[in-house]
């Protein structure tokens, strides 16, 4: 005879995070994606005329994350007997490719931040989503509603806004500024690219967090490892010449941006994903000028600027919701479509 139920068959169950749990991890989210860019931002030094440069290699940041990481994900999977896994060879050859798409995202977004500040920068990354719906069109038919359309345009069109007030701030260094928007545009084009692929193909091969991180990182340590020996200092002065308190903080904001993509956001949907990197832009204009190591003055036609675009980015981000909703509404009322 069966024994009856007592209630307490499920209590070994993982349950889901509490609200408190959810709330701390979408806050540190934004947390970490605001204050990336800053922290490679203040980690550049001044010459003499003024200038901002890297004084240390500027892929030796990520590459040491990138081998930490790897080590420490190798070390767990062959401590839960996963490693055998991890050169199977039909995801292998995929995630080597995907691997180097975000080692060419990691090299663009140096690039850019030479000649970038942090709140520049992280106003030209909101282009993912007008990139993102282009890819998914062109890719898998995936189309955007006109209203969803014109809320993308909104975007761009005050993104634009936000670039010509950075822009006019500092005409000496208009070229270069324009020179790293063009890296930025071309970075969030990579990232966008390996992004949809790192989603359609970990969830077709369904293996360990860990053991995919490894895959991601193989190509991607050998690209950063090549670049690091041909950027002219490295090899010439040593590894970590030019390092500093600050190169260490990029290194590990770096491989908490990448660790909390992969796990803290597990506990978030897409929604809250995009929200926080939204509300990002704003926290990372409010450390630029709070923190006295950028000096940047308050004004209230660039905070104004930078909130056109924190809000148009939840507006687009809020519509997929209503858009799904209308035409599931269209269909059970079965109106053509236009």
């Amino acid at each position: 005879m069966a024994s009856p139920y007592s209630g307490l068959e499920f209590k070994s169950a993982t349950a889901p995070p509490s609200r408190s749990v959810k709330t701390a991890l979408f806050i540190f989210f934004v947390f970490i994606r605001a204050i990336h860019p800053t922290i490679i931002d203040a980690s550049k030094s001044v010459d003499a005329s003024g200038q901002k440069f890297f004084a240390y290699g500027p892929q030796t940041a990520n590459l040491a994350e990138v081998f930490i990481s790897m080590v420490v994900a190798q070390m767990v999977s062959i401590r839960t007997g996963e490693w055998p896994n991890i050169w199977q060879p039909k995801p292998l050859k995929i995630f080597l490719v995907v691997g180097f798409l975000f080692g060419c995202g990691d090299y663009l977004e140096m690039r850019s931040l030479v000649s970038l500040g942090g709140g520049a920068y992280q106003i030209l990354l909101q282009s993912r989503l007008l990139i993102t719906a282009l890819m998914l069109w062109a890719i898998s038919g995936q189309r955007q509603s006109l209203f969803q359309w014109n809320l993308l345009a909104l975007v761009v069109c005050s993104m634009s806004v936000y670039m010509c007030l950075d822009l006019s701030g500092d005409e000496s260094n208009s070229s270069q500024k324009l020179l790293g928007t063009f890296n930025v545009l071309l970075k969030v084009a990579v990232s966008c690219l390996a992004a949809v692929l790192t989603d359609r193909y970990t969830k077709q091969f369904n293996d360990p967090v860990y053991v995919q991180a490894i895959q991601l990182r193989l190509s991607r340590t050998l690209l950063l490892s090549f670049l690091v020996c041909f950027d002219g200092q490295s090899l010439k002065h040593g590894f970590f010449h030019g390092w500093d308190a600050c190169t260490v903080a990029v290194a590990v904001s770096h491989m908490l941006k990448a660790w909390s993509t992969l796990y803290l956001l597990v506990y978030l949907d897409s929604v809250l994903k995009n929200m926080g990197e939204a509300l990002a832009v704003l926290v990372t204009y409010l450390l630029e000028i709070c923190l006295p190591t950028f000096g940047t003055p308050f004004e209230v036609r660039t905070l104004l600027a930078v909130l056109v675009v924190m809000l148009s980015v939840y507006a687009y981000i809020s519509s997929k919701s209503v858009v799904a909703k209308s035409m599931k509404y269209e269909q059970l009322l079965g109106t053509p479509k236009v």
